[in-house]
């Protein structure tokens, strides 16, 4: 993944974004969700689009399918710029309409911050985390964990991976040899539904997690490894690696690490990890 992915907050509610072409680009379902509370923003869009044919006319130079990190993993999710939601407003009778357009110019004018000090993303990042209730130490691994997930990501795009898809099935042999599980039911295990799950782990679910796609970058260089089926295989070597030492501490620590707790009713701060 080339793009830097954040998450960014507008009135409670989440609106992920990435870095594209050197601009903020902004998840559409998500602006959609923030500025109608709609309960089925994809259809809401389809339902837009009928009402206003010059936006349906011009979609695909609006919305643009963009890798951006999700609670499933890294996945295409359509994306616009600034001007690009500014079109998309045009077309949503909703009062929230200003408040949101002086939110997008703030985060644009960040953006201009961030490139002249990339320091300062990070730092937002940490600052977000900490407003959610995450302790510092929680926050660093997580925050690591960030930075080699792109990492990953970015070796996958170079060797081959040019599918949402892709990457959904190395992401998830990565998880299912590190903790017997894939993403999606490890979602289920915790009782997430959109949530990011790595939002959602404890200490050693992140560590293990890093260990396992930090081990797949590693073979994926020292291998210089090509394809998808390549890929596939590191993947699963990766992950085995996680999987071996979680299980050898889970012998004994005498109790399993992959656990159905979740930070959805109460702060990460006020737990015991």
């Amino acid at each position: 993944m080339t793009e830097n992915s954040r998450i960014s907050i507008f009135k409670g509610k989440e609106i992920r974004k990435t870095i594209h072409e050197n601009e903020w680009w902004f998840s559409v379902v998500d602006v959609i969700e923030a500025l109608t509370d709609s309960v089925q923003p994809d259809g809401y869009i389809k339902d837009m689009k009928r009402r206003d044919p010059e936006l349906s006319k011009g979609w695909g130079q609006i919305a643009t399918p963009l890798l951006i990190q999700t609670a499933g993993g890294t996945q295409k999710v359509n994306c616009a710029n600034t001007e690009g939601i500014f079109r998309i407003i045009q077309s949503i009778p909703s009062p929230k309409a200003e408040p949101f357009k002086r939110w997008l110019a703030k985060v644009g004018y960040e953006r201009v911050q961030e490139i002249e000090d990339p320091e300062l993303a990070t730092k937002r990042t940490r600052a977000l985390y900490k407003a959610k209730g995450y302790s510092d130490g929680w926050i660093e691994k997580r925050v690591r964990g960030i930075a080699i997930r792109e990492e990953l990501t970015n070796e996958w795009q170079k060797r081959g991976a040019k599918e949402q898809k892709d990457y959904e099935i190395l992401t998830a042999e990565i998880s299912k040899a590190t903790f017997g599980v894939t993403p999606s039911e490890y979602k289920n295990l915790k009782g997430l539904k959109r949530e990011n799950l790595r939002d959602h782990m404890d200490d050693f679910e992140l560590i293990f997690t890093m260990l396992g796609e930090r081990a797949t970058t590693e073979i994926h260089k020292a291998e210089d490894s090509q394809g998808i089926p390549k890929l596939q295989h590191d993947a699963k070597d990766g992950g085995a690696i996680a999987g071996g030492a979680r299980k050898k501490l889970e012998k004994r620590l005498g109790r399993s690490i992959v656990s159905n707790k979740n930070y959805l009713k109460e702060p990460e701060s006020l737990k015991q990890l």
